[in-house]
Order: C-alpha cells, then sequence, then structure tokens
C-alpha cells in the first residue's frame, strides 16, 4: 500500500506545535490592539509618514475643536458598561448551562454503562469480533469525560470572544478618528484573536484527549475514537445554549430599540436616550460572537470526531497507522498556518484608504485563505496518506487513493467558497437582490416583506446544489469518510472566517459608542460602513456554518448507521418514514419556539423602553439619563427562562425516539431533519440579512437610487427598519440554531448508538 512520508514521531511534533503557534499568534495581535489606549493621553506623532501610525494624521476631533478628553473617557465608560453587561449575562447562562451539562454527563455515564450491564469485562469489538476491546463501562467513563472536555472548551471559546470583542470595540471607535484603514485593522485583529484562539484550542484540548485517553486504550483504537465523539457532543450542546440564549437576548434589545427608538420616536440607531441602546450593543457580544464562537467550535469537533471515528475501523486504525490517522488533525494544523499567513494581507501588506475597499479586503481574506488551503490539503495528503489504503463503507473495505481524499478535501473548502459568495450576493446591498428588496419599501413594509421573503427562498438553490455535489463526489471517491473530511475542509479556514465574522460585531458596537459618546457624524459614517460590511460577512460566516452542518450532521448520520448496525435506511419500511416525516417538522417547532421567544421577550422590552420615554422628565431633550439597568435585566431574564425549552427539545428528542422506538426510526428522524433544516437555514439568514442591509442601503444614500428612498425618518425607511426588525429573530436567533440542530441530533445518536442498539425500540418490542 506504501507507508506515508511523514513518520508518527513527527506527526505527534506538528499537530501541537501548530496550534502552540496559533495561540501564539492569537496573543500578538491582541497586544497590538491593546496598543490603542484607553485613556485621554495622547501619544506624541512619531515622525515620517507611517505606515499604519500615528504620524501625518489629523484627529477630526481636533479639526473641529472638540474636547477630546471628554470623549476618550466617555468612551472608556460605555465599553465599561457594555463589558459588564455581556460577562454579567454569559455567567448567569453559564450557571444554568453547568447544572444541564452535569445532569447529561450522569446520563451518558448511565445510559452506555448499561449496554453491557456495566461489566468490567472485556468485550468482543463491534466491527472485529475475533478481537477483544475495552468493556461498554471504560467507554461510559471516557465518554462522559470528552463530552465534558468538548462543553468546556466551548463555553471557553465563546467567553474569550465575547471578552476580546468588548475590549476592542472601544478602541475600534477611537481608531475610526484617525482613519477608516486604522479602525479596519483594530477591529480586524480583536475579530483574529478569536479566530486563533477558538482554532487552536479546539485542535490542542482534542489532541491531548486522545493522547491521555490512549494511555488507557492502547491498541484498542476503535473503543477510543468511540469515546472521543462525546467531545463533538459536548461542543455543540453548549453551542445550542450560546446561540439561542445569546440570540434571545441580541434580538429582544434590538426590536425593541428599534421600534420604539427608530420608528415611534424618531431617533437615530445608537442614540443613548434610548433606554435599550445598552442592551443592544451587550447583545452583539454574546449572541454574535459567544454563541458564533461555540456554534464554529462545535462544527470542527464533530467534524474532526466523525473522521476519526470511520477512519479507526478503516485501515488507518486497523494498521494502528498513526499519521493516516491524524489526518484530519493536520488539516486543522495547516489551515491554522494558512489562516496566519492570509491575515497579514488584511493587517500588513495591504493598507485600506477608503470606504469601498472594506468589503473588497474581508472577500480577499477568503479567497486567499482558499487557493492557499488547496495547496495545503495536496501537502497533508502527499506526506501524511499511504499511496492507497482501504476506508470503511456501510460493512466493507472500500479501496481509495491519497489523491481522492484530497479531492473530498478540497470540494468541501470551494463548496464553502461558493455558499459564501452566494451569501453575499443575496445579502451585500452593493448587489441588486438587496436593491430590488429596498426599492420595495417605496410602497411600504408589506411589499419589502415579500420581496424579502422571496430573496431568502431563491437564495437557497444555489448553496445546495453546492453541498450536493461536494457529497456526491466526496461519498463517491471515498464514502463516508470523504463527507467527514469534507466538512472538515469547509472549517479548515475556520481562523480566517472566524476572523472576518466576529469583525461584524465588533464594527457594530464601535459604532454605537461612536453615537453614544456624541462623536461627529463622520465618525459615524466611518463605522457604519464598516458595520455594512461587517453585516454582509456575518452573512458569509453563517452560510459556511450552515453548509459544513449538512456535511457534518451527514458524516455523523452514517457513522451512527454504521455503529447501529443497520445494513440499510429503508424509507418505504413505516419504521423509517415515520421518523423522516417527523425529523422535517423538527426544524418548524424549534423555529417556532425560538421566533415566539424573541417576540415574547421584544414585546416586554418595548413596553419598558415606551414606559421609560413617557414617565421620565427630559429623557427626550437630554436632560436625564434613562435606566439601561432595567432593560438589561429584561434581556437576561428573558433569554436564559426562554432558552431551556428548545434545547429540551433538541437534546431529548433523540433519546426517546432511540429508547421508544429504536434507531431505524431514529434514522429517519435524523435524515428528515438535516434535509429541512438545512433549506430553513439558510433561507432565514439570508433573508434576515438582506433586509438589515436594505435599511442601511436607504441610510447610507450612497447611490442616486439610495437618496430617492431616504433619507432616515421617510416612509420607505420607516418601511425598511420593520423589514429589519422581522429579519432579527431570522437571521441572529432561529436560522443560526437550526445548523446546531441538525448535528448535535446527529452527534447525540452517534453517542447513545451503543445503547439504542442494544435496548432500543421499547414499544416495538412491546406490541
Amino acid at each position: 500500500m506504501g507507508a506515508a512520508m511523514l513518520t508518527g514521531v513527527i506527526t505527534e511534533i506538528l499537530i501541537p506545535v501548530a496550534a502552540v503557534v496559533g495561540i501564539a499568534f492569537a496573543l500578538l495581535q491582541w497586544l497590538k490592539v491593546s496598543a490603542v489606549k484607553l485613556s485621554p493621553e495622547r501619544q506624541p506623532p512619531a515622525g515620517g509618514n507611517k505606515k499604519n501610525g500615528f504620524a501625518a494624521d489629523f484627529l477630526i476631533e481636533e479639526e473641529e475643536g472638540l474636547n477630546d478628553h471628554n470623549v476618550v473617557v466617555k468612551c472608556a465608560e460605555i465599553q465599561s458598561a457594555i463589558s459588564e453587561g455581556a460577562t454579567s449575562f454569559l455567567f448567569t447562562e453559564y450557571q444554568y448551562v453547568g447544572v444541564f451539562m452535569a445532569v447529561f454527563a450522569v446520563l451518558i455515564f448511565l445510559f452506555l454503562g448499561s449496554v453491557e450491564g456495566f461489566s468490567t469485562k472485556s468485550q468482543p469489538c463491534t466491527y472485529s469480533k475475533d478481537k477483544y476491546c475495552k468493556p461498554a463501562l471504560a467507554n461510559a467513563v471516557f465518554s462522559t469525560v470528552s463530552f465534558l472536555l468538548g462543553a468546556v472548551t466551548s463555553v471557553v471559546s465563546g467567553f474569550l470572544g465575547m471578552k476580546i470583542a468588548t475590549y476592542a470595540n472601544a478602541r475600534t471607535t477611537l481608531e475610526a478618528r484617525k482613519g477608516v484603514g486604522k479602525a479596519f485593522i483594530t477591529a480586524f485583529r480583536s475579530g483574529a484573536v478569536m479566530g486563533f484562539l477558538l482554532a487552536a484550542n479546539g485542535l490542542l484540548v482534542l489532541y491531548i484527549a486522545i493522547n491521555l485517553f490512549k494511555l488507557y486504550y492502547g491498541d484498542d483504537w476503535e473503543g477510543l475514537f468511540e469515546a472521543i465523539t462525546g467531545y463533538g457532543l459536548g461542543g455543540s450542546s453548549m453551542a445550542l445554549f450560546g446561540r439561542v440564549g445569546g440570540g434571545i437576548y441580541t434580538k429582544a434589545a434590538d426590536v425593541g430599540a428599534d421600534l420604539v427608538g427608530k420608528v415611534e420616536r424618531n431617533i437615530p440607531e445608537d442614540d443613548p436616550r434610548n433606554p435599550a441602546v445598552i442592551a443592544d450593543n451587550v447583545g452583539d457580544n454574546v449572541g454574535d460572537i459567544a454563541g458564533m464562537g461555540s456554534d464554529l467550535f462545535g462544527s470542527y469537533a464533530e467534524s474532526s470526531c466523525a473522521a476519526l471515528v470511520v477512519a479507526s475501523i478503516s485501515s488507518f486504525g486497523i494498521n494502528h497507522d498513526l499519521t493516516a490517522m491524524c489526518y484530519p488533525l493536520l488539516i486543522s494544523s495547516m489551515g491554522i498556518i494558512v489562516c496566519l499567513i492570509t491575515t497579514l494581507f488584511a493587517t500588513d501588506f495591504f493598507e485600506i484608504k477608503a470606504v469601498k475597499e472594506i468589503e473588497p479586503a474581508l472577500k480577499r481574506q477568503l479567497i486567499i485563505s482558499t487557493a492557499l488551503m488547496t495547496v495545503g490539503i495536496g501537502i497533508v495528503s502527499w506526506i501524511a496518506l499511504p499511496s492507497s489504503f482501504t476506508i470503511f463503507n456501510f460493512g466493507e473495505q472500500k479501496k481509495v487513493k491519497n489523491w481522492e481524499l484530497f479531492f473530498c478535501v478540497a470540494i468541501g473548502l470551494w463548496a464553502g467558497l461558493v455558499i459564501g459568495f452566494v451569501t453575499e450576493y443575496f445579502t451585500s446591498n452593493a448587489y441588486s437582490p438587496v436593491q430590488d428588496v429596498a426599492n420595495s419599501c417605496r410602497t411600504g413594509a408589506a411589499t419589502n416583506v415579500i420581496f424579502g421573503l422571496a430573496l431568502g427562498y431563491k437564495s437557497v438553490i444555489i448553496p445546495i446544489f453546492a453541498i450536493a455535489v461536494s457529497i456526491f463526489v466526496s461519498f463517491s471517491l471515498a464514502a463516508m469518510y470523504g463527507i467527514a473530511v469534507a466538512a472538515l475542509g469547509m472549517l479548515s479556514t475556520i481562523a480566517t472566517g472566524l476572523a472576518i465574522d466576529a469583525y461584524g460585531p465588533i464594527s457594530d458596537n464601535a459604532g454605537g459608542i461612536a453615537e453614544m459618546a456624541g462623536m461627529s457624524h463622520r465618525i459615524r459614517e466611518r463605522t457604519d460602513a464598516l458595520d455594512a460590511a461587517g453585516n454582509t460577512t456575518a452573512a458569509i460566516g453563517k452560510g459556511f456554518a450552515i453548509g459544513s452542518a449538512a456535511l457534518v450532521s451527514l458524516a455523523l448520520f452514517g457513522a451512527f448507521v454504521s455503529r447501529a448496525a443497520i445494513s440499510t435506511v429503508d424509507v418505504l419500511t413505516p419504521k423509517v418514514f415515520i421518523g423522516l416525516i417527523v425529523g422535517a417538522m423538527l426544524p418548524y417547532w424549534f423555529s417556532a419556539m425560538t421566533m415566539k421567544s424573541v417576540g415574547r421577550a421584544a414585546l416586554e422590552m418595548v413596553e419598558e423602553v415606551r414606559r421609560q420615554f413617557n414617565s421620565i422628565p427630559g429623557l427626550m431633550e437630554g436632560n436625564a439619563k434613562p435606566d439601561y439597568a432595567t432593560c438589561v435585566k429584561i434581556s437576561t431574564d428573558a433569554s436564559i427562562r426562554e432558552m431551556i425549552p428548545p434545547g429540551a427539545l433538541v437534546m431529548l428528542t433523540p433519546l426517546i425516539v432511540g429508547t421508544f422506538f429504536g434507531v431505524e426510526t431514529l434514522s429517519g428522524v435524523l435524515a428528515g431533519a438535516l434535509v429541512s433544516g438545512v433549506q430553513i437555514a439558510i433561507s432565514a439568514s439570508n433573508t434576515g440579512g438582506a433586509w438589515d442591509n436594505a435599511k442601511k442601503y436607504i441610510e447610507a444614500g450612497a447611490s442616486e437610487h439610495a437618496r430617492a428612498l431616504g433619507p432616515k425618518g421617510s416612509d420607505a425607511h420607516k418601511a425598511a427598519v420593520i423589514g429589519d426588525t422581522i429579519g432579527d429573530p431570522l437571521k441572529d436567533t432561529s436560522g443560526p440554531s437550526l445548523n446546531i440542530l441538525i448535528k448535535l441530533m446527529a452527534v447525540e445518536s452517534l453517542v447513545f448508538a451503543p445503547f439504542f442498539a442494544a435496548h432500543g425500540g421499547l414499544l416495538f418490542k412491546i406490541f
């Protein structure tokens, strides 16, 4: 078969080194962001026309004679309030989530331990009956440990992201006084800190867990990598609560602030007179940053686990070929190095001098990282894989060559880029779809809503074809392992993807701080330009997350079907078909719960904001301060209360179906949820993104057409604000949470597969 060029020892060195390089690069970017001081002292010019330095820069405030000292102090105060609100919410959320984590860990231990009656005797291996593997009790213990490891890493990823974002928002605002280029670099560097920390931590913790588990499992790689799947389950279960809880928080505040502030009172966005303004800015950090960080970490962990499980029962695992076994981890290691080089193009190699250069710079990041990663995948496939090997394919071993695996990863990577650019086309106000939506506002909110919904449905077509082609090609070449590594390919540039994604909310917060600090309208124009580009890139990030979730959940589905010893999933059998139709319904049920939750919380927020405007004398005139704390409390209480039912629906469905209806019905549920969930997630995210950017298109008034629809406060603008408000829960709560639903149910089914295969289907056994 031909051995790989890379030895096991070098592999064991390269993976942790790549992770440490990623962490070191993140710290370096953080130090550069820290150089922007949140104190009134002004650094003296350094002389010469220095690129990205202070020389030859004139502060707008100085030109306009504003008091620099007061502006900086005010920015620092606002940043502190946002940071405290976000930290307080996350600590409250994590207390509730911690209880769930402990209860679910006990459930994993009890369910998996009971497979062999808590026996401590070795048992015949699942896929090689002539060999003996570690007892089921060991699998229960180690699956529980890996679940807790994944959960803690996910929580830490989200929390660190939030801390970095709240650290950088006011610094981005202050840098905007020196030009749009300086502000862009500060926001992007902060996003890169989060991206690299998450990618490197995810890789390092998984690598350490595998090596520690190996001390016990020894040559039983089948058992070892089955236990490791708990890591993906832990990551995604925390991401679900982070996404749903954070999404409800941010959208309750956003809807309340927009409806009363912009539509009823006709005051600008992020006006300090608006009582919900601090809660709105806190929401950007806990929903778009912390929730998204946990979400993408979960996708990364699950795609790695799916690939490792299939590899462990293929020739890599049977022959104990460590280098080939670690192929998914080597792809992620190469991704960190590629993203590091790519980031330098945005922060060091090119300088942004004008607003129109922001979006191309962010798009260039995606193109450069994809092109470089294609070369990186080729190198890893060449040196880490034997020239030919076998891959487990539903009971048989399929012969595969190393170049075929290269194509599997590469097609996932390029499908991600296609999905990203299609998402951008449908959500950026530079293109006709969003401009058509903006134009429809001339006749009111109803036509705006009709056009927006049509755009969302239409935007599903090309991404689904891209996912379908990548599934067909990767499965034809390397069976389920091919699909797992295609998902990993899509996520291989996760550090760059997250940097671009986190950049958006940081810029949004920077604009809010500029408005609240009373800075000049020219600074607000710059932060708005950063934010508009960030809005589109956030939509691209959601596209990546949904596309990778589809591939990940299919790979996990394949691993589950194999582990549960299902020979074929026959749709014509009643057991499977009832599962299929119920599974297809679940995303609608879940979306209904999350949308209603946002609606209820927003209702409370609107009433509170109205009450304050009506009852606090001098608030509209700017002579009195609103009660921000009450609005923050409303969002916090609502999100904690409302995140539990949707979370319970997703977590309990596989357990109930597998236990009472058996593995065949559960396979139908997983297939149905995957097929309908992906479509709803893409259309919801893109509809919301398009409505948001249609509103920004009218507000910016950058073209003759946009100026004809404006200005702010016009009937067309008010119709656009209503569309944006309807889209808020679609793009930031229901849409992004659905990709977690489809992959979380799949990974949970895989973890509990031994129990379901042994004791599942109680109802069918009784009747």
